[in-house]
């Protein structure tokens, strides 16, 4: 990625800031000191001020902060970082100053204000998360890299969904595969079958596939940091009429959020695209999650399809599309693509069937 990338980050920020009044701003999630600097590690903080702009971490990223980090004048030694900020007088007094509330411990907090009693803290939320929900073409590109990824994994393990493997199986050779191919699985995967599937965030066990069993699986690929996120459900042996009726509702539901999804439209319209259509089917008690979430740096990001969301697609959102019934006892259907929003409807990303799969 050429450093442009991060100065219009940068840049955004600062007019972001400059509009709601304040001088600068102290950045502690690493999610977001990644977006706005490039920094991989697992410890670090970002000052923004109107003299400069500033990166804080400990002697285990000297190099590593030297080769990721831009537009940051880089500060290291061992004390803590807020202690560094202190040391090294980077925060004048008298500052209106953002942090992130969401973010940030009271323990931390509490040492913040203790240091720089004369700033004038401002507890913030989502600045950064909202800019980053809206995807440069670097960003995009990574996501159908590890889209790609993810479609090609699924295929791969359509043969082991039979009887004489279990759900750990499978879970550890789409681990592997995604190693292999990409930086990594994007989260724990997702492989429920029977009545596990009944569990929208099962954990693999080591039940065995057994004929009539739907099968969830919700896994993906990670590349260059950025995630992907996709559930098929296929049918072990014979599909019944139960089967059928359920897979169709859901799939009816999925394309119907998927048709309606595009720059401009309220994220609670989405959800309602979906979720009415299973209520109209009669299954709106076994409908418990969310249509979906923006996709990024994390698996989960803003915006999100809920019936309480207040927030509005923006182009270039890239969102998950995911509605399910989950029925106890008896098992789980979701069907969830990735999705770029555009200003004449959404492009689906994921290229893997949607149709009901009968694996026989």
């Amino acid at each position: 990625m050429n450093d442009s990338i991060y100065e219009i980050r940068q840049t955004k920020l600062k007019n972001i800031l400059g509009e709601k009044g304040l001088d600068g701003m102290l950045i502690t999630n690493l999610t977001n000191i990644r977006y706005v600097c490039g920094f991989t590690g697992s410890a670090a903080s970002c000052l923004i001020t109107p003299n400069g702009q500033f990166f804080i971490t400990d002697g285990r990223y000297i190099e590593q902060s030297k080769s990721q980090v831009r537009g940051f004048e880089i500060f290291i030694d061992m004390s803590s970082h807020l202690m560094q900020i202190k040391k090294n007088n980077l925060n004048p007094d008298g500052l209106r100053l953002a942090f992130e509330g969401d973010h940030m411990s009271y323990a931390q907090y509490s040492t913040m204000t203790e240091l720089f009693p004369k700033s004038r803290w401002e507890n913030t939320s989502m600045i950064l998360e909202d800019i980053a929900a809206v995807k440069d073409d670097y960003e995009l590109d990574c996501i159908r890299t590890a889209v790609e990824v993810t479609d090609k994994v699924y295929e791969e393990i359509l043969p082991m969904l039979s009887p004489g493997n279990s759900e750990k199986d499978v879970a550890n050779v789409m681990v592997s595969k995604y190693r292999e191919y990409s930086d990594g699985e994007a989260y724990s995967p997702i492989v429920a079958a029977g009545p596990n599937g009944a569990l929208p965030h099962a954990i693999p066990t080591n039940r065995e596939f057994q004929n009539g069993d739907f099968i969830v699986i919700d896994a993906a690929a990670k590349y260059a940091g950025y995630h992907a996120d996709m559930t098929r459900t296929p049918v072990v042996g014979k599909a019944t009429s139960k089967h059928e009726e359920i897979y169709a509702i859901v799939k009816e539901s999925q394309q119907r959020g998927c048709d309606i999804a595009k720059t401009g439209v309220p994220c609670k319209v989405v959800d309602a695209a979906t979720r009415d259509y299973i209520k109209e089917m009669g299954y709106g008690e076994y409908y418990t999650h969310g249509t979906g979430h923006g996709l990024g740096l994390e698996i989960h990001t803003s915006p999100r399809f809920s019936p309480q969301s207040e927030q509005v697609l923006q182009r270039n959102n890239v969102m998950t599309i995911e509605p399910g019934i989950y029925l106890a006892g008896w098992g789980g259907v979701r069907i969830e693509d990735d999705v770029i929003i555009g200003d004449d409807g959404c492009e689906i990303l994921n290229k893997t069937t949607k149709e009901l799969v009968i694996l026989t």
